[in-house]
C-alpha cells in the first residue's frame, strides 16, 4: 500500500492511500460501504502513524539536543523553536485523538454521517478531512451559532 502525503488539514499533512490497485471512494458504489470503510481506515491509521513517527523524532531530538548557545539571541532562538515544535506537537496529539474517535466511528458504524443531522457526509469533505463529524452545512451552523453566543 502507498501512501502519499496529498492535503492537509490546517498545516499537518493527511496521507493519501490507495490499494495498489488506485482505489478511491466514489458516489457510484453504496455510501461507507466495507471497502469505503477499509479505505479510510487505512487513511486514518497511516496518518496516526506518520504523526506518531515524526513526534518520536521531535523526543529523540529534544533528548540529544540540549541548548548549549553561549551567545543570548542564539539560545533565544533555540528556545523559541522548541517552543513552537512542543506546540505543533500538542496539536498533533489533539489530532490523534481525533483520529481514534474517527476510527471507533468506523467500528461502530457511523463513521461519514453527520453528527447533528444524520446525512451522509460527502466523499470529497472526508477525504479532506477525514476526521470531519459534520456536513459542511452543519459546521457552518455549529461555528455561526458559536460565534453568536460569544458575541453575547
Amino acid at each position: 500500500m502507498a501512501t502519499v502525503l496529498e492535503t492537509s488539514v490546517g498545516d499537518l499533512p493527511v496521507p493519501a492511500n490507495d490499494f495498489g490497485d488506485g482505489y478511491r471512494p466514489s458516489a457510484d458504489e453504496p455510501f461507507m460501504s466495507l471497502r469505503q470503510q477499509e479505505y479510510f481506515r487505512a487513511k486514518l491509521n497511516a496518518w496516526k502513524d506518520a504523526i506518531c513517527r515524526e513526534a518520536a523524532g521531535t523526543l529523540t531530538q529534544l533528548q540529544s539536543d540540549t541548548l548549549r548557545e553561549a551567545d543570548l539571541a542564539d539560545r533565544a532562538t533555540s528556545e523559541t523553536d522548541w517552543g513552537i515544535e512542543l506546540r505543533t506537537r500538542d496539536r498533533q496529539r489533539k489530532l490523534i485523538a481525533k483520529i481514534d474517535a474517527a476510527l471507533r466511528r468506523i467500528d461502530e458504524g457511523e463513521y461519514g454521517y453527520c453528527e447533528v443531522t444524520g446525512e451522509p457526509i460527502p466523499l470529497g469533505r472526508l477525504e479532506a478531512r477525514p476526521t470531519a463529524t459534520m456536513t459542511v452545512e452543519a459546521q457552518e451552523r455549529h461555528e455561526r451559532a458559536e460565534r453568536s453566543s460569544r458575541e453575547e
